[in-house]
């Protein structure tokens, strides 16, 4: 007997049938007007890239984390993780063409072969925001207000969202005022960007093994208790350029009238090993899910993969967890969204006459959908009530013979008389 087939998509990938797509499309809409409302120009590139590629910028353990596979002529591919690797290799590799500074986005499909919890699968979508070669916290007020813009558009505020903002240049300069070295300072940011996953004890345990002193260590934790602006600038003791860059950034987001969705949060590091300046993270108010979106400044990327140093800053915001929130919000998109006017006929004689109404309709900005057979009229109100149709359009003998239809909003069942000749000259 032969092996029964499943249907399911394989484990943490996705279908998205038409009610998904809905919830989908707002998403991408929200994305795309808010980058292109905030002046980043869209770009795109290919979803299978060099695995040596990734290995540079994620390190030789990458290969676990991700899918890679030989090709034919054996080259090592592997289906992407994230972006910020291709966009630093397209920008290198015209880094003497392009005028800088560059504001880019794109909303890719990426793929991580990883063990899946709430608001993570092992491919999702996600937009991502890039300013390249701009030293000015400007950059990163205009990334964040750009999100900020997005999660408006989707109809979520400062009551439902919240950007955590910290600096790991600031934080560098904490911990060397608390007497740690710099050169211990990256493994410090590794370790505790997984506070709040694993023990305390355990992440003191990794500091140790990574040559920190118990002094240092307690010394580490201290400064992760620092819960205020005021407690920080009272700890480092003086103005370095990482707290003045820092409280410029609250002072713009100020001027763009967002104060009250940003926050100060230490605890905010970011795992990744590129990020060397601010850094943030937006989460749901309860912080009931996980992070929606995050980025920082990273500085040393490019420079890393060949090209010529210079410093950026990004962003990526993933389709999964929003799509939770919304849900969870009772604010996602009905899926009878752009569902304007169903039009149907009850006889073949009439069907000229409907396919003119549609062509007109159409060609002035209504979406219709037109049944593609005569059907009687119960069938047609039942069939387009359960999709979610606002009006609907029914022709009829008695219909055609008076020159006029009745246009029925399908949710209070109230009806309009029109001429037939008024609707195929609008």
């Amino acid at each position: 007997m032969a092996e029964s087939i499943s249907f399911a998509p394989p484990r943490g990938m996705r279908d998205f049938y038409p009610d998904d797509m809905a919830l989908r499309c707002a998403i991408f809409d929200a994305w795309t007007n808010a980058a292109r409302r905030f002046g980043f120009d869209q770009y795109d590139a290919c979803v299978v890239e060099s695995l040596d590629l990734l290995k540079r910028k994620g390190g030789e353990e990458i290969q676990d984390q991700i899918y890679w596979f030989k090709d034919k002529s054996e080259r090592e591919l592997a289906l992407r993780a994230e972006m910020t690797p291709t966009l630093a290799r397209m920008i290198v590799a015209k880094q003497n063409e392009l005028s800088f500074p560059i504001k880019w986005f794109t909303i890719a499909q990426c793929f991580r072969y990883e063990r899946m919890t709430r608001g993570r699968k092992r491919e999702h979508y996600q937009w991502n925001m890039d300013v390249v070669g701009e030293p000015s916290v400007v950059a990163e007020a205009e990334v964040v207000m750009a999100a900020i813009q997005a999660l408006k558009l989707l109809g979520l505020d400062s009551n439902d969202v919240r950007v955590h903002v910290n600096s790991r240049a600031l934080l560098s300069d904490i911990l060397a005022k608390s007497g740690i070295p710099r050169e211990h300072h990256a493994a410090i940011f590794l370790a505790l960007d997984k506070r709040g996953k694993i023990p305390d004890e355990e992440i003191a345990k990794l500091l140790h093994e990574n040559g920190l002193s118990a002094d240092s260590i307690e010394a580490a934790f201290r400064v992760l208790a620092l819960n205020t602006l005021d407690s920080v600038i009272a700890a480092l003791g003086e103005r370095t350029p990482a707290l003045e860059h820092f409280l410029s950034f609250f002072d713009i987001m100020k001027l763009y009238g967002a104060a009250d969705m940003v926050k100060f949060d230490i605890s905010v590091i970011r795992g990744l090993g590129y990020y060397t300046g601010i850094v943030f993270e937006g989460f749901d108010t309860g912080k009931s899910l996980r992070a929606i979106f995050g980025g920082g400044r990273y500085d040393n990327l490019l420079g890393d993969l060949g090209g010529k140093p210079m410093t950026a800053v990004g962003l990526g915001f993933g389709d999964v967890v929003i799509a939770e929130l919304l849900a969870e919000k009772s604010k996602a998109p009905h899926p009878s969204a752009g569902k304007d006017l169903a039009l149907s006929y009850m006889e073949d004689a009439q069907r000229d006459t409907a396919i003119r109404i549609a062509r007109s309709l159409r060609a002035g900005g209504t979406n219709v959908d037109i049944s593609l057979h005569a059907e009687k009229p119960k069938h047609f109100f039942s069939r387009t009530g359960k999709v979610g149709f606002r009006r609907g359009i029914f022709i009829g003998p008695d219909d055609l013979a008076k020159g006029t239809v009745r246009i029925k909003n399908l949710t209070d069942r109230t009806e309009q008389e029109v001429t037939i000749a008024s609707l195929v000259e609008s």
